[in-house]
């Protein structure tokens, strides 16, 4: 062995035999192009070829590489994310480029792959990070590695997700792909990536200067005394319209990527399109742009501040985000800001910032090294995954809910293998104990309670402490501890703490019995959960209100006097990859003297999708303002912090959304009764959300009460009474750790299928009451029973679906239904399909026969349900409740809302309640169903209030992480909804 000395100093010995290596690089931006060249540079330097197959322009790599050993092969095997502009992806439109660019060709392109690699006597082959190169090593007998943070599968699991059924077996294939490579050479701020087995971590991967900071500011004459921000989006923000008041006074951009016609104010310079980025990003006192690898790890490793602009659906900006803030190199920038040009706040932040990693930044070299020792024969220890921990990352990911056998790709063997192996680590988190724990004393010494009472609620002290908490941090020199969460800077920075802050607290909910037939009118079941939402609420004086810099700044720069302005801090924010704060001047909820159109307002919300969440809680006050002719003169500061979990179906959304109302309710002196403001809320979910929801979970949020069932017919919200659980009866919820989402694509298409159904149902009743058509189905009205005629003519002019009995719908109506009907063959026939909130695709086949009888029969047995809970106490009643909950989960799964997770946990519930034990001990669990609006989310499950049914349930979650490597949150406990609580009206007082 030789050793190569390298320009830091570093050495590793090179191997004595002459190496060759394919390496291949995703079409995915200049960032994987950037890393690859760094690790490149070392094995060439060590005397190795390198075939490197990208699509990336030839200067990205010969600017860096001046060698004979460099080959660049111009192929591109896939497409990464398709973007329509530098901040947007299109989820759809990159799962159709990919199946175009990799699926397609697939056979071809195996097999032109492998022949290339045995023309060139490749080594070993190396993917950044393309699919189909560790499979074509894998059938050229050739071993393979993979150098990344993420993978394909990662990103693409979540727009499959928001694809529906369309393009299922793209994760699947990608993941058997990814298990032919060897191991993971893996990069800091990395993703879950459970295709891969072996795991080496390196440092991180970054370019090395070539030039001096002076020496490039010389060159381009400006000065040591000039503030100078590198405008960096990964080459695609040509055509953006730069002002020069964007900047501060006296500030300087240079813009990468513009083009050469672009005309930019004085204060911006155009890049050379061949620029060395790395120079000139160290050169720089702050960047803006969006978040990739090769901008974070490079501003890490020069200590740069990063003001960034989220993007929308690239599932590894999270990670890397984590990491820039985490060593304090992070200052997020709303789009909107961006696009109007506030920029002076956030940069000046940014350049206060003291950015502090000091991790080692030799990631190429150390990635060389051991693909060097590899190629050669070397054997490394690594980081094995488990089983458990593989399918943990594969459940985030969402590949469960992608699983369909037979249907799609097989099943990969490292799937099948993890979903049987046993020794697993104990370090997945303990499912936290669900017994409410209580205070000895419920009041909170910070705070003055002038109105409300806490109804000894622990979690109602706890947020209460919190935000005492951030009252005590409010303070400049704490708020700049190291390291500190941004919602929590925020939020300390959110309320004058000397003024009343009204309080408020709506639960989420379970689904016992009723679920999706709400929208159609049935009598429903619901428990309010132990989780809820808390929100706090601020209205101030505009002279008064304390804004944040960036909205200052924006005031200040339309020449404003204060004017009044929402402000919102949600926490959580970082569990689901949005922004934590939003802002608006209230203002811009008008449209003239009128309140904008809830249309307006969706379009307005969803702009930025890491701000979308904002609908739920801002959209309360465009509904009172459109509804009950709110105006609203004074600012107002939001602080909502969920314990709901997201994605469970368990209504989060609508705890947001009941406990913003009812507080801003509060805040502004709202007499507005529970159901009223319940409705209220189903509006903003509807209209300005744009999720088609029923009404029931708004009503529960609001209207329950605890350890009692909300029974009610939403027809279209009318509470019939609160149903007691018999003390031998218990309701749980088990988490399937699949998101659900009722704004999916499932969950509308049943809903639109409903809808075509009960329009058919009333065609085929108008149509029958002729004597026509009597007689060419072989009837007459003489032989009609009495009154039958009045019946078809009632069911003809049917308001809800709901309302026709099951008999009637088998005996008239079930086989004149068409099993799926295609969107355009129904919008041909009958025009419309009543439904103000879903649109028909005309291209949609829909399941319309099993989404009319759903609800039809869901009405009957919640019915009976009701009935049974109030019947004697016997195992024929629990059996009873149970046969009609397991009845409802299978119908849920004929309406294509059904998944893999629930499915078994409602197996697991099956098992366990026909265990010898459990028939000798006369029966402990008894039923279970799918919750909500289905496809993933919670199993509600009914059994015998005992000790042993706890353990039974406990036992549950233990086979199911065993089985898929998730432990499932269970939901158990109730509390009161939003209107028994009321509201708090708080001041706080600190103790000396």
């Amino acid at each position: 062995m030789k050793k190569m000395k390298f320009d830091d100093g570093d050495e590793f010995s090179a191997s004595t035999r002459h190496l060759v290596f394919a390496y291949y690089v995703t079409g995915h931006g200049f960032g994987h192009a950037t890393r690859v060249v760094e690790v490149t540079r070392h094995l060439i330097a060590a005397g190795h070829d390198v075939h490197v197959v990208t699509g990336a322009p030839d200067f990205v790599f010969t600017s860096e590489i001046q060698s004979s050993k460099l080959f660049i092969r111009k192929v591109l095997l896939d497409c990464g994310a398709v973007q329509t502009d530098a901040l947007t992806v299109d989820r759809l439109a990159s799962l159709e480029k990919y199946s175009q660019t990799a699926v397609a060709p697939r056979a071809s392109i195996l097999a032109t792959e492998v022949d290339w690699l045995n023309s060139i006597k490749a080594d070993l082959v190396i993917s950044d990070v393309v699919p189909v190169a560790c499979r074509a090593a894998a059938d050229a007998g050739i071993r393979s590695v993979c150098v990344t943070n993420f993978s394909w599968d990662f990103i693409y699991a979540e727009y499959v997700m928001a694809a529906g059924y369309h393009h299922r077996s793209i994760v699947w294939q990608i993941a058997e792909d990814y298990s032919h490579c060897e191991f993971l050479i893996r990069l800091p701020g990395y993703c879950p990536m459970p295709a891969f087995r072996d795991v080496f971590d390196v440092p991180l991967v970054v370019r090395r200067l070539h030039k001096p900071r002076n020496e490039v500011r010389r060159e381009f004459g400006i000065g040591e005394d000039v503030k100078l921000v590198i405008f960096n989006f990964g080459g695609q923000p040509a055509g953006w319209n730069l002002k020069k008041e964007f900047l501060p006074d006296g500030w300087l951009c240079l813009v990468c990527g513009a083009n050469e016609d672009q005309e930019l104010p004085p204060n911006f310079i155009r890049l050379a399109k061949d620029a060395y980025t790395p120079d000139v990003m160290a050169a720089s006192d702050c960047m803006l742009g969006k978040i990739g690898y090769g901008t974070v790890s490079e501003a890490l490793a020069y200590k740069l501040p990063f003001v960034f602009v989220r993007r929308d659906y690239f599932n590894e900006e999270p990670f890397l985000r984590n990491m820039l803030e985490y060593y304090q190199g992070g200052v997020e920038m709303i789009r909107r800001d961006l696009l109007t040009g506030h920029w002076a706040p956030y940069l000046q932040r940014a350049v206060s910032l003291k950015p502090c990693y000091e991790g080692g930044i030799n990631g190429g070299e150390v990635a060389a090294r051991i693909i060097q020792d590899t190629a050669v024969g070397k054997n490394y220890a690594s980081d094995k995954f488990s089983g458990a921990r593989r399918l943990r990352d594969a459940i985030v990911l969402g590949y469960q809910l992608q699983r369909a056998p037979g249907r799609d790709a097989d099943i990969p063997e490292w799937y099948s293998m993890a979903e049987t192996e046993f020794g697993y680590h104990n370090s997945l988190p303990n499912t936290e104990t669900n017994g409410q724990s209580t205070y000895a004393k419920s009041s909170v010494k910070e705070f003055d309670i002038l109105h409300g009472d806490l109804h000894g609620l622990s979690d109602t002290i706890s947020f209460l402490k919190s935000l005492a908490k951030l009252a005590n941090e409010y303070d400049s020199e704490k708020n700049s501890e190291k390291r500190k969460m941004r919602e929590r800077i925020a939020a300390a920075g959110l309320f004058n703490w000397e003024d009343e802050i009204f309080v408020t607290r709506a639960p989420g909910r379970l689904d016992v019995m009723g679920g999706i037939a709400d929208y159609s009118g049935s009598l429903v079941l619901q428990l309010p959960i132990r989780e809820a939402c808390h929100v706090a609420v601020q209205r101030t004086n505009p002279s008064r209100q304390k804004l944040w810099k960036h909205a200052q700044a924006r005031q200040i720069a339309e020449g404003q006097r204060p004017t009044p302005v929402l402000q919102i801090v949600s926490y959580g924010s970082e569990l689901s990859n949005r922004g934590p704060t939003f802002d608006m001047d209230l203002t811009d909820l008008m449209d003239g003297e009128k309140p904008m159109s809830y249309e307006k307002a969706r379009k307005y919300f969803a702009q930025d999708p890491s701000q979308k969440w904002a609908a739920y809680v801002a959209g309360t006050l465009l509904v009172l303002m459109t509804e009950l002719g709110v105006r609203f003169d004074d600012g107002i500061s939001m602080l909502v912090s969920s314990a709901v979990p997201e994605g469970k179906g368990v209504s989060s959304s609508a705890a947001v959304e009941v406990a913003s109302m009812s507080a801003i309710a509060a805040a502004f002196g709202l007499n507005i009764t529970p159901r009223d403001l319940a409705l209220l809320c189903q509006k903003v979910e509807n209209h300005i959300v744009g999720a088609p929801c029923g009404v029931m979970d708004q009503m529960t949020s609001a209207c329950g009460e605890a350890n009692k069932l909300l029974a009610m017919v939403c027809q279209p919200a009318e509470i019939i009474g609160l149903v007691n659980i018999p003390t031998h009866i218990r309701f749980w919820g088990i988490d399937s750790g699949i998101r659900h989402s009722v704004g999916g694509a499932d969950y509308g298409s049943v809903r639109v299928g409903t809808f075509m159904g009960r329009k058919m149902v009333k065609s085929i009743a108008s149509s029958l009451t002729s004597e026509n058509t009597l007689q060419q189905d072989g009837m007459n009205s003489d032989e009609l029973e009495e009154g039958g005629v009045e019946l078809l003519k009632a069911e003809a002019s049917l308001d809800y679906l709901c309302n026709l009995p099951p008999h009637r719908f088998e005996a008239v109506y079930a086989k004149r239904i068409p099993k799926s009907i295609l969107g355009e063959k129904f919008l041909k026939q009958y025009a419309h399909h009543d439904d103000s909130v879903t649109v028909i695709d005309k291209k949609h086949n829909y399941a319309m026969r099993a989404s009319a009888r759903h609800p039809i029969y869901e009405n009957a047995r919640v019915k009976a349900c009701k009935a049974l809970l109030t019947a004697d106490a016997s195992s024929e009643q629990l059996s009873a409740i149970g046969e009609l909950m397991y009845q409802c989960h299978y119908s849920y799964s004929a309406c294509g809302l059904g998944s893999d997770g629930t499915d078994r946990l409602v197996k697991l519930v099956q098992e366990m309640q026909h265990k010898k034990l459990s028939q000798s001990e006369n029966g402990t669990l008894f039923g279970a169903k799918i919750t909500g609006g289905g496809s993933g989310g919670t199993v509600c499950v009914v059994g015998r209030n005992c000790v042993r049914s706890s353990q039974q349930i406990l036992e549950i979650q233990q086979i199911y992480k065993a089985a898929t490597g998730f432990s499932p949150f269970i939901f158990e406990g109730s509390s009161p909804g939003a209107g028994k609580f009321g509201h708090l009206r708080i001041r706080y007082c600190p103790q000396n």
